[in-house]
């Protein structure tokens, strides 16, 4: 077996230096740019909890989207191994996060939740059932240490 290596490069670069830079926790604003070659730059900033921007993405946000994300493309991947056709796809996917006494903190859960058209109705219960193949494939899901939950719902 061939082991193949991928790498992937974004640049984030801090905009949030008022003129102070980080003389006081409040004197310094979270925002910053994520840019990646060919792509749009991304506005990023802390979550508002932590004196961000509510406008912008934040890490938090992105983890959950990344989770999402790769679970969606790697279902679509394995529906089509097994001859379903899916004709929508979408998820109201949820994230938690506990933070601990001394500032720091984790994600403890993901919950993903899709909602799935079909081309065949009577193909639901495979439907359901290739998430589980599709959480094993997923390179997001794998690389987390936390549990991510799968509800799915078949429409």
């Amino acid at each position: 077996m061939v082991n193949n290596e991928h790498s992937y490069a974004v640049s984030v670069s801090w905009t949030g230096n008022r003129g102070t830079g980080t003389s006081g926790y409040r004197d310094y604003g979270r925002g910053h740019e994520i840019s990646a070659v060919g792509l749009p730059t991304l506005q990023g900033s802390a979550d508002p909890t932590f004196h961000g921007d509510r406008d912008r993405w934040n890490p938090e946000l992105l983890l959950l989207t990344a989770l999402a994300q790769c679970h969606m493309l790697s279902y679509l991947h394995v529906a089509v191994n097994h001859g379903l056709v899916v004709t929508s796809y979408r998820d109201e996917a949820v994230g938690m996060l506990a933070l601990n006494p001394d500032g720091s903190g984790q994600f403890v859960s993901a919950t993903l939740r899709p909602v799935l058209g079909l081309m065949d109705p009577g193909q639901a219960e495979l439907a359901a059932r290739l998430h589980a193949e599709a959480a094993q494939k997923c390179f997001i899901a794998r690389s987390v240490n936390f549990p991510v939950h799968h509800e799915p719902l078949i429409s």
